[in-house]
């Protein structure tokens, strides 16, 4: 493999395609003995190395030595990414995965219903206010007076944002004396449904959170008497982890020695 520019693994039944320059960024890494051909456990079979290794996780490795970052999905476990990092020998990716930096962070929301009567309340709490904002700008009431009063005219409504954090709303028929004086439908986009039921409100919701990627951890009757229901939801974050490495022109890490230096030359200017 000595001279060659460009390197062809076969990792896993996966072929992946590289510069030479790109593995040897980490020279002490077992890929960079395999280009000087002093690992004896890499293979190369038809002019591709052959690694007996999991592709796809080879696939993440690659990224990383190419661009010194990672993109992890929320729920992505890092277990086997370490391992493969410790049996290639990049010692900055293991040591990186090894700490606390690489866990993804949580993002939690609260879904709270209330039924009283023939009216339902719901409160939602998010610990990301995009997320708040996002779901008040698809979620409309849509109140419509009695029919004797007005012919069939609907006011449409946001949401109610008591801080950053939540909202509230509420739908049903507002009713006394046994008589109707107004309904409030909700709408959450793209559903083009106005839901009256409370308990239909509340399948949309669920419905609604899910899909944006949100998963339920916990149900929970507050007060039965009171008819409280809580849910609660947890997304957990894309990880786009950047390991920041200082490269020379060649492609070649400069050492942290030869970075001290030149930034004790630099204060002295």
């Amino acid at each position: 493999m000595k001279g060659q520019d460009l390197i062809t693994f076969n990792v896993g039944g996966q072929i992946f395609t590289t510069k030479a320059s790109t593995i040897r960024r980490h020279p002490h890494s077992r890929l960079a003995r395999m280009l000087d051909e002093t690992d004896p456990e890499f293979k190369v079979v038809n002019n591709q190395v052959f690694i007996d290794r999991d592709g796809q996780l080879f696939r993440i490795i690659m990224e990383f030595l190419r661009t010194g970052r990672m993109t992890l999905p929320g729920e992505f476990e890092t277990d086997g990414l370490l391992r493969e990092a410790e049996f290639y020998n990049i010692s900055t990716l293991s040591n990186f995965l090894r700490s606390n930096n690489c866990y993804p962070k949580s993002e939690i929301l609260e879904l709270r219903f209330v039924i009283q009567d023939a009216q339902s309340f719901f409160k939602v709490f998010s610990s990301k206010t995009t997320t708040i904002d996002a779901l008040a700008s698809r979620i409309s009431v849509i109140i419509e007076p009695p029919t004797s009063l007005t012919q069939n005219l609907m006011e449409r409504l946001p949401v109610h944002r008591p801080s950053h954090y939540d909202l509230v709303f509420q739908c049903g028929a507002d009713c006394s004396d046994g008589k109707q004086l107004s309904a409030r439908y909700v709408a959450i986009e793209p559903d083009d449904r106005k839901l009256l039921n409370g308990t239909n409100v509340l399948g949309l919701m669920v419905d609604t959170i899910l899909r944006d990627g949100f998963r339920v951890i916990s149900t929970r009757t507050v007060s039965s008497e009171e008819k409280i229901e809580c849910y609660t939801f947890e997304r957990k974050e894309t990880r786009n982890i950047i390991i920041n490495e200082p490269f020379e022109s060649d492609g070649s890490l400069i050492p942290k020695q030869t970075l001290k230096s030149t930034k004790k030359a630099k204060s002295r200017k």
